[in-house]
């Protein structure tokens, strides 16, 4: 199962404690965060050349569910009937996971020449991430046992990726999994997200 370590994930007025596991196993996973994924941006051919535009992100959050990831695994590399199909998948959602202090700053994207808006932590926008108000985005402080500075998922920047490109990454790019409970909320918030009403101006 791996070494248990704990991070701390702030809701509401309250710190609460989440499990994640540090030892990795062979298959994707619902909430396995990854590090240095590349996102295709654009593929073109100029003068019988093809240029690959890709930008890559330094932490990944997986969105799939973890049934479907488990069915495509038993089937594409394990003991499912390799004549059947039915259960590959084509990609998996992932959304990046971004420095908090990077967001709040507006400058997150900046080396993609985007300037973004800055939003102030100590007042009531920046204090609606923290405390996971907004549906956009969902705030994680971590524990000294995982080297990562506190930061923030950006479900309005998910995008798929391959499972084969994945499944490489993930053995030697793995960071650690979010344990069951707790990226289940996660995908639930990301699923509220996509469900949401605009309404006219």
């Amino acid at each position: 199962m791996g070494l248990i370590n704990l991070i701390e994930l702030q809701l509401g007025q309250r710190f609460h404690m989440i499990k994640t596991k540090i030892g990795k196993q062979s298959r994707i996973h619902q909430g396995d965060i990854i590090k240095d994924i590349d996102y295709i941006e654009n593929i073109i051919e100029v003068s019988g050349n093809i240029e690959i535009s890709k930008v890559r992100f330094p932490l990944v959050f997986i969105l799939t569910q973890d049934c479907d990831l488990a069915q495509d695994y038993k089937f594409r590399y394990g003991s499912g009937n390799k004549n059947n199909h039915d259960k590959f998948m084509f990609s998996v959602l992932v959304a990046p996971i971004y420095n908090a202090d990077h967001l709040f700053e507006g400058k997150h994207l900046e080396l993609l020449s985007q300037n973004m808006q800055a939003i102030s932590k100590n007042k009531t926008p920046g204090k609606f991430i923290k405390n996971n108000e907004n549906p956009r985005y969902h705030y994680l402080e971590f524990s000294q046992q995982i080297p990562i500075v506190p930061s923030i998922i950006d479900f309005k920047h998910y995008f798929s990726v391959t499972v084969d490109y994945l499944k490489g990454k993930k053995k030697k790019d793995f960071v650690c999994k979010v344990s069951e409970l707790y990226r289940e909320q996660i995908t639930l918030r990301f699923s509220n997200f996509l469900s949401r009403i605009g309404l006219p101006d």
